[in-house]
């Protein structure tokens, strides 16, 4: 490509490089071995040892390296390394959903590997995406089919049947989550076959605690009903950690019915192995033949390493076959494209027409073509009703049975009714005979609900209301109804069925007394196993819990998504702050005003959330719940012919992907051309009509500036910080490109145009009245180019009315030229201000702004380092409590007197603990002396300790004083191979940083 050096950065490059030479590393992933890594602060002093891409794309690159590299704890300290990295630093008016954003780009960052020009972009992407611009992150929200989330979090959006890569998913359970919350799910049900294994169960747990999500992981049983297998999903209740649930999975009765169904597993394993062995006899030549390639016979051990850690199943197979396939596809390409360049006409139609059957070629199409059952009937299938003396003991239990064992299990639990092909006559019969044991029902699973599978669940939902209603009529009326029903049919068992609805119908007070405490719930869920095939991924939300624009894009974009049939009514509840935890002024206000109406709306809110009230159904309208991804497009193999000149690269000259400098120039050039076009064609004065441009962009620069310094620390910054380092410089260039074009709106069109020559307004006849028309035809501009790029309404309304608050400051300005002007004998005072009267108004409004928007950056930058350092606080005290715990007989308060006795004690964990306490201290002194607002906000949050708490912390800051044993820490690798800046900076700094906590009112330490 052309001019390729005005596209992207250097930086953008230096991205994939770390990304890469994560794969390019030593199997060990050295960086998530770091034993003490996870402990420092994403802010800390461990950004003077890795960059923060580097960190990141180790954290992505430990989840998404599969099966093969990482362990179970790689992936946790991943997942929880992306947290801080990503979701706990980001900046901007929508941080989570910049997080959402910066993962979904870097997971395909590190899958494009070898793309160079594809990952090229995405680096860019992500670069600029970090900025956190609404703008850009709500139009990559769109290009990822991500729908916005609100801030809060407090969305309901939800998927109660889901699969990981140990059971028929692609994903392990630790990048299920993380995908999870990308798509802003807050509730998921994982589900297993027939048993759960412990250390997938632990990985789930913790996995979900780190993202928040609130978890449940159930297990589907299958058992014999008339003449077929229904599915049942069991999930406990009242386990509310890792430890609590590994407890349960290790009971005697529970590791005994866990181990019948790996019987199960084993004997599905058995059905998929012959299957491979009748797809190798009857149509491995057959494919070969149809896509004109040459395929050995495929091996049983390759299959179950391609289908680890999973379960063999027939989805496996498929995919199985079909990446081989496309492997024999890809290379019998290269053939065919050296024989295509000398093929006449005939030839070279008939190749383009296989090259295309080939590059459509799926795994639907392997497993429909080759694999269904019917395509194999000499092989029993595993759920089908036949007398096989291998089949499992659990595969011969009727659902009476089964439901009888399950309750065994555990004392509180759940049990939901997978409905598949059932009918209400066969739904309420299992309900009655399940004593109440069954209530849930999954009223809607996805993946047969996409594929036309919903053909009795509206009349079973009509069941269940009918159920849940507590009313004998109503279900006397509807069991009549199905008996009726079942006459009309011509079942082999018709008889039977109705002898068994008869009874339930003259014991119909039984059925409606089992649901009367506990109803019968509804489940949605999507089924999903992360594979490509699937028409939708997993996700479902409420559309009223969802933000405006994502109702919009909702309702723009129909086609891509899912609106189900179902209906949630929720509520919104808010919940304020006490009077007792508010202002004084507020609280006083609030004793004497309570009795008004509505007056609790007015107080300062402290959560909203969504509380569900009712679900219903209904076929003939769309519902209110939609799914939270788009419809799954096929992409094809990516097979072509591979023609002269055809597999080079090319970027996308796209203006997306400019340089930044370059892009920055531009912006700047963008605004200063109006400007300066403006200035010179309408001023008469030569230093106006040349510099005013000059003068007017220095106005805009001196206020952002003023503002990130004000934000930031102002002149109590600490002195390792320069001014320029608190100042955005693409915030500035932003900000110089849409003041550029105010000055043709502001100083000809309002000025000239409309106040002076049609309405006579001018610096003689009305100052004021000019002021305030300029000050409010600047707050419209303002305000609309900050709805353009997408601002919070926040700062929209307070752009607005910060030019109405310049006008008096505008005519003060006035005022003191006007007299410095006259002081001097200017003649035409009049004359000269009004040719100054836009840059005067300008002036005034960036006065009121860079105050404004400094106080606003400085509380952000306040809440901030709350934030950041709450949560050392909080690691620093339970750390200390763990210590008091090994030290029983010690003094309170006396074991950090003598830190050196830590440092050699024989008890490991003791020594850890140690080290956990100076890694707190490095991290805050970091903190103290980089971080905006941080020495402010550090002072205000120890004065609010108590004596104990004060002294913990000065002892604990204390031990920096330890400089042999903490260099030693550096050298011996506590942060890596770079320890040079991180050593340096403590040596230098730690001094300076005792002396400064030393403002803190000492007296409760003496």
């Amino acid at each position: 490509m052309k001019f390729r050096h005005l596209f992207f950065d250097r930086r953008d490059h230096d991205l994939i490089k770390i990304v890469n030479s994560v794969y390019d590393a030593d199997k060990m992933l050295g960086y998530t071995r770091k034993l003490y890594y996870p402990f420092f602060h994403p802010l800390g002093i461990k950004e003077l040892a890795e960059s923060k891409g580097l960190r990141t794309a180790y954290a992505i690159a430990s989840l998404l390296d599969s099966m093969e590299r990482g362990t179970i704890e790689n992936r946790l300290q991943g997942l929880q390394g992306l947290k801080d990295e990503i979701l706990n630093t980001t900046s901007g008016s929508i941080p989570k959903n910049t997080a959402r954003v910066l993962l979904q780009i870097m997971k395909e960052l590190v899958r494009a590997r070898g793309n160079n020009s594809l990952q090229l972009e995405l680096a860019h992407t992500f670069r600029m995406a970090a900025f956190g611009k609404p703008r850009v992150i709500r139009r990559l929200l769109r290009h990822y089919h991500l729908l916005e989330m609100p801030e809060e979090w407090n969305q309901i959006a939800f998927d109660d049947h889901v699969h990981d890569a140990n059971t028929s998913g692609r994903k392990s359970p630790t990048h299920l989550i993380m995908d999870a919350w990308i798509k802003g799910i807050r509730r998921l049900r994982v589900i297993y076959y027939h048993c759960i294994e412990p250390r997938f169960a632990a990985e789930l747990i913790q996995a979900a605690r780190i993202m928040e999500i609130d978890l449940r992981i159930g297990i589907e049983f299958w058992a014999r009903y008339r003449d077929r297998y229904i599915s049942f999903i069991w999930v406990s209740r009242g386990l509310p950690d890792t430890e609590a649930f590994l407890c349960f999975l290790a009971e005697p009765h529970v590791v005994q019915f866990m181990e019948q169904g790996r019987e199960v597993l084993k004997y599905q394993e058995r059905y998929v192995l012959r299957i491979l062995k009748s797809f190798n006899q009857l149509y491995l030549d057959e494919m070969c033949q149809d896509y004109d390639i040459e395929m050995p016979p495929l091996g049983s051990e390759d299959f179950l390493k391609f289908a680890s850690p999973g379960l063999p199943s027939i989805p496996h197979l498929g995919e199985y076959i079909h990446t081989l396939a496309v492997k024999a596809m890809s290379k019998r390409l290269i053939e065919l494209s050296h024989s295509y360049e000398t093929a006449d006409p005939a030839q070279k139609l008939y190749l383009k027409d296989l090259v295309e059957k080939m590059d459509v070629f799926t795994t639907r199409d392997v497993i429909t073509n080759y694999l269904a059952p019917l395509k194999h009937p000499e092989v029993p299938h595993p759920f089908s009703l036949s007398i096989d003396t291998d089949m499992p003991v659990r595969l011969r239990l009727d659902y009476k049975s089964l439901l009888f064992e399950i309750q065994k299990l555990r004392h509180d639990f759940r049990i939901t009714l997978k409905l598949g092909n059932l009918k209400p006559e066969d739904v309420v019969e299992i309900l009655y005979d399940g004593s109440g044991y069954i209530n849930r029902l999954e009223i809607i699973n996805l993946k047969d609900f996409a594929s036309g599978g919903h053909g009795a669940v509206f009349s079973i939902n009509e069941l269940q209301k009918a159920i849940n209603s507590g009313s004998l009529l109503k279900l006397k009326r509807m069991v009549r109804q199905i008996i009726l029903s079942v006459e009309n049919t011509d079942y082999p068992d018709k008889e039977d069925r109705l002898k068994k609805l008869l009874n339930i119908l003259h014991d119909i007070d039984t059925l409606k007394t089992m649901y009367a405490v506990r109803p019968l719930k509804s489940r949605i869920g999507s089924d999903s196993t992360g594979k490509t095939h699937q028409t939708y991924a997993m996700g479902f939300g409420i559309i009223p819990t969802l933000t405006a624009r994502a109702r919009k894009e909702i309702r723009k974009n129909r086609i891509n998504r899912l609106i189900l049939p179902a209906s949630i009514n929720v509520s919104h509840r808010m919940t304020t702050f006490a009077l007792n935890e508010i202002s004084f002024i507020i609280n006083r206000l609030g004793q004497k005003l309570w009795w008004i109406p509505g007056f609790e709306q007015l107080l300062p809110i402290k959560k909203k959330e969504w509380v569900f009230e009712s679900f219903s159904m209904d076929m003939k309208c769309q519902g209110n719940v939609v799914t939270l991804s788009g419809v799954h497009k096929e992409t094809g193999n990516n097979l072509n012919l591979e023609l002269p000149d055809s597999g080079k690269q090319n970027y996308s000259a796209s203006v997306k992907n400019l340089n930044t400098k370059l892009k920055n120039t531009l912006k700047i050039l963008g605004g200063f051309i109006p400007a300066f076009l403006c200035f010179s064609l309408t001023k008469d004065w030569w230093f106006l009509a040349y510099f005013g441009a000059f003068i007017w962009f220095g106005i805009t620069g001196f206020r952002v500036i003023l503002q990130s310094v004000l934000g930031g620390g102002g002149i109590n910054r600490s002195s390792l910080t320069k001014w320029n380092d608190y100042v955005s410089w693409d915030r500035l260039t932003d900000s110089l490109f849409f003041t550029g074009f105010s000055v043709p709106l502001l100083d000809y069109l309002v000025k000239t145009l409309i106040l002076d020559h049609s309405f006579g307004i001018t610096m003689s006849t009305s100052p004021i009245l000019l002021y305030s028309v300029m000050g409010l035809a600047n707050g419209i501009y303002l305000s609309s180019h900050n709805t353009f790029r997408g601002l919070p309404k926040g700062m929209i309304t307070g752009n607005f009315f910060r030019s109405i608050l310049s006008i008096p400051v505008a005519i003060l300005l006035n005022s003191i030229i006007g007299a410095i002007l006259v002081f001097y004998n200017v003649p035409s005072v009049d004359i000269v201000l009004q040719k100054w009267a836009a840059i005067i108004s300008k002036a005034a409004s960036d006065t009121v702004a860079g105050l404004i928007e400094g106080t606003v950056d400085r509380f952000y930058n306040l809440d901030l380092r709350k934030r950041d350092i709450s949560k050392k606080f909080s690691d620093l005290f339970e750390t200390y409590t763990k210590l008091e715990l090994l030290f029983p007989e010690a003094e309170e308060m006396k074991i950090l007197e003598k830190p050196e006795k830590l440092f050699v004690s024989r008890n490991s964990e003791v020594r850890d603990l140690a080290v956990m306490i100076i890694i707190n201290a490095l991290d805050l002194s970091y903190f103290w002396m980089y971080l905006p607002r941080a020495r402010m906000t550090m002072l205000d949050m120890v004065s609010r300790l108590t004596p104990e708490e004060k002294t913990l912390f000065i002892q604990s800051q204390k031990i920096l004083e330890q400089e042999q044993h903490i260099s030693r820490l550096f050298v011996d690798g506590i942060l890596g191979k770079n320890f040079a800046r991180p050593l340096s900076f403590y040596l230098t700094n730690y001094k300076n940083y005792l002396a400064g906590i030393q403002k803190i009112n000492c007296q409760p330490f003496q």
